[in-house]
């Protein structure tokens, strides 16, 4: 690929040229050799249209996931405990992954490097990728001198957070592949085999009741106006999903899923968990408590959790302790973290003990993910023990009438 390039010469001169090179890493690597540095380079000519396309192509569809970041920032930070200059690991870094929208946002923030800026600036230069919680504990590390043992933290951080949230995804696979499969065979039941009975109650002159009416008219409106029903339900959903995003659905969504059994003390205790990590990895990596409280907020999904840690930023400026803000709001977080908190701001040791809240709750959510589905199959045996029963029912009860009559 041929690139046109600014570079440094050793003297200090600076010059624009073009060159051929696999990839800016490479052309990165051809300067140096010649002990010039690299400050700007971008494909050139008409022969690298495709290159182009398939660049701009990565930068909007492109994805960064998880486990390229987690991989980042520890292996970035073992390699500056190693003693590697920063430019140097993630020239490394850029080399060794096959992401290759990442691999061009490595390379960037490392030009940027070049050019006098911190680690942190650069990363935070990509708030899509990196977290204010990454920015932020890179920045203290930074600043107190332990960058690689901060990168290690946010790796860990990271990695707890992601785990956690594949265990409740996991938990929830089982009942939403029931409750589909359930949907789907009403669904062929209601346009294939009602309209089979209906018409033979038809014939029969059979007086339904009301059961048995709302089924077949489910049925018809399947069967005859199949488009025009599935536009309504995806207009409803729709709609549902618009209002679950302004300020008063979400309030009242986060607040429903807090009361349903067995879900809302998972919401709980993951929330728990989340809060308490990150709080712990912040103060741990030398982020002031209100910072801290700020980075927290955005990295917890529920509004009513998001409300409490806010609350908690402001009256933390105002004097107040945490552990007196949270045990105002034991009908969202457990006694436990409260009480924790008051020891650890007591001994000085409110990181520590934070960190052993989050490890609790982690693994109380890990034994009760592992049994979900032993947890949720009598609910889930109950709804659909209640939807055949009604189906049965309203089909059945015409039948037994039109026998009785015989």
């Amino acid at each position: 690929m041929k690139y046109k390039y600014k570079a440094i010469k050793k003297g200090g001169e600076i010059y624009e040229d073009f060159a051929d090179a696999k990839s800016e890493e490479d052309l990165y690597r051809l300067l140096k050799e010649k002990e010039e540095t690299l400050v700007f380079a971008e494909l050139n000519g008409k022969s690298n249209l495709l290159e182009k396309v398939l660049s701009i192509f990565t930068k909007l569809f492109g994805r960064v996931k998880e486990e390229d970041k987690i991989n980042f920032a520890n292996n970035l930070g073992s390699m500056i405990e190693a003693g590697l200059a920063v430019s140097r690991a993630l020239d490394v870094m850029s080399r060794q992954t096959k992401n290759k929208k990442f691999k061009e946002v490595i390379s960037n923030i490392n030009n940027s490097l070049r050019k006098g800026q911190t680690l942190s600036s650069g990363l935070e230069a990509y708030p899509d990728i990196f977290s204010s919680i990454f920015v932020s504990m890179v920045r203290s590390g930074e600043e107190s001198g332990n960058l690689g043992g901060s990168l290690k933290l946010v790796a860990n951080q990271l990695d707890k957070a992601y785990k956690l949230k594949r265990k409740i995804k996991g938990a929830m696979i089982y009942p939403a592949i029931i409750l589909s499969a359930m949907v789907v065979v009403g669904a062929l039941m209601l346009i294939f085999i009602v309209p089979t009975l209906s018409a033979t109650f038809e014939e029969l002159k059979v007086e339904l009741p009301k059961s048995t009416q709302f089924i077949i008219f489910i049925s018809n409106l399947l069967k005859d106006h199949l488009i025009n029903t599935l536009l309504v339900i995806s207009l409803v959903c729709s709609a549902f999903i618009y209002w679950k995003r302004t300020n008063s659905g979400k309030k009242l969504f986060h607040k429903l899923v807090l009361k349903i059994p067995i879900i809302g003390t998972l919401v709980i205790e993951t929330n728990t968990a989340r809060t308490a990590r990150t709080l712990s990895s912040l103060l741990t990596s030398g982020v002031e408590i209100v910072r801290a409280t700020e980075i927290t907020e955005e990295v917890i999904q529920n509004v009513h959790f998001k409300e409490v840690i806010k609350e908690a930023g402001k009256k933390v400026q105002g004097g107040a302790t945490l552990s007196e803000i949270f045990k105002s709001y034991e009908n969202l977080y457990p006694p436990l973290i409260n009480e924790m908190m008051a020891v650890g701001e007591e001994t000085g040791q409110l990181p520590e003990l934070l960190m052993r809240v989050a490890v609790f709750y982690e693994e109380d959510i890990d034994e009760k993910t592992k049994n979900m589905s032993t947890i949720i199959e009598p609910f889930l045996m109950v709804i659909i023990g209640t939807v055949v029963g009604f189906f049965a029912i309203s089909m059945i009860t015409p039948m037994y009438s039109l026998s009785n009559s015989i």
